[in-house]
């Protein structure tokens, strides 16, 4: 993002880039929760490079993340995923949200918190500092949403206390994938965790799909309607 060229369009990876600047500076106490949710709000809302650029201008860019933009292609082996410094360990919502999608770096461990809020962890098209990642997830009368790839294999640990915590998605992956581990407690609040596969890959079986007749490839009614479900 430049001001060379402030009408290109922004991406849903440049709001995403920005976002995660001013969540990480709200963790640092750079901004008030006021302040957060209007530019939060801005950065989403924006239609242009140079409409994102003035919301983190003053504010450090190292936590921006630096892996490359492009979402990982399907067919794509796991080993080029795993490395590298995570981009975000933690986030926090009250009486608010987060989200964490797209390509950025996940951590070893990855604390969350939401109390009167929400937020949204999205592993699919996500980097890995190491092969394993735990979500620590503490719900309080909140909720969070673990979203893991398909071929990755799923633990779940966590608990309900008056609340729940989804262990539906749990079970083995394939050779090579990551491994997700979910732990932490709900109370009087939920914490999802589904598998789902990565948006490259649901369109190229819509590809094979529409140039092989329509939904014949199916094996089983299970598969259809878990594509149908995944957005």
């Amino acid at each position: 993002m430049t001001d060379d060229l402030p009408e290109m369009r922004a991406s849903d990876a440049d709001r995403e880039r920005v976002a995660e600047v001013l969540r990480e500076a709200v963790a640092e106490g750079r901004l008030d929760m006021e302040e957060f949710q209007d530019r939060l709000d801005s950065a989403y809302a924006a239609r242009t490079q140079g409409e994102l650029t003035p919301l983190v201008r003053d504010l450090p860019r190292t936590t921006a993340p630096t892996t490359p933009a492009e979402p990982a292609r399907a067919g794509r082996g796991w080993a080029d995923r795993f490395g590298g410094s995570a981009t975000s360990r933690g986030a926090v919502a009250i009486m608010s949200g987060f989200v964490r999608k797209g390509p950025w770096t996940a951590p070893r461990r990855f604390t969350c918190f939401a109390f009167w809020g929400g937020g949204e962890i999205d592993l699919r098209e996500a980097y890995f500092e190491d092969r394993e990642v735990e979500i620590r997830c503490f719900a309080i009368m909140g909720g969070v949403n673990v979203i893991a790839p398909d071929e990755a294999e799923v633990d779940v640990r966590g608990i309900g206390v008056m609340g729940g915590f989804d262990h539906s998605a749990a079970g083995r992956g394939e050779p090579g994938a990551p491994r997700v581990v979910v732990s932490g407690f709900a109370f009087w609040g939920g914490v999802g965790v589904e598998r789902k596969r990565r948006r490259a890959e649901r369109r190229e079986r819509k590809r094979l799909e529409d140039g092989h007749g329509h939904g014949h490839t199916y094996g089983h009614g299970h598969d259809r309607r878990r594509d149908e479900r995944d957005d």
